[in-house]
């Protein structure tokens, strides 16, 4: 796995949101942009998450950052992530993983003895000209949007 860094260029990617309208991230120009990559939606690490992103999300448009998160579930099971915890940013469904093994968050992970193909919890700030910002890979879920936060006010 090969992990995208700061300084190199994000991938172009097209991928179908809850509603199933296709988000470029070519048409974020101008804009940063936070891509966070989850495993799942409606597991505990990954709602926590979401939970605090969604609730910094004021603050993040104060900053001219918009988020998506990316996880490889069908688009019929996003609606659901978002109603049930009230989320105020788009997900995206990347059911075949593509963008994620563009990104090199796609691989090998190990959970209880088991060893399988999986997304690893890593995000990314896009700059408003597509460079990758920065990399937010060392983060427990329920921190995350505080070290984002922490991350574009220094």
């Amino acid at each position: 796995m090969q992990t995208l860094q700061a300084g190199q260029p994000a991938p172009s990617f097209s991928l179908p949101n809850e509603n199933g309208e296709i988000v470029n991230l070519t048409d974020l120009a101008g804009k940063k942009v936070l891509v966070y990559f989850y495993p799942k939606a409606m597991t505990p690490g990954c709602t926590i998450q979401a939970q605090g992103l969604r609730d910094v999300h004021t603050v993040l448009a104060e900053k001219n950052v918009v988020v998506f998160g990316v996880s490889p579930d069908a688009v019929k099971r996003l609606p659901k992530f978002i109603e049930k915890e009230n989320l105020n940013f788009s997900l995206l469904s990347d059911e075949d993983h593509k963008v994620a093994e563009a990104f090199g968050v796609w691989g090998e992970k190990k959970f209880m003895g088991k060893v399988y193909d999986g997304i690893h919890r890593i995000s990314f700030l896009i700059d408003e000209k597509g460079q990758i910002e920065h990399v937010f890979d060392k983060f427990k879920t329920k921190d995350h949007h505080t070290t984002v936060l922490g991350y574009l006010e220094n």
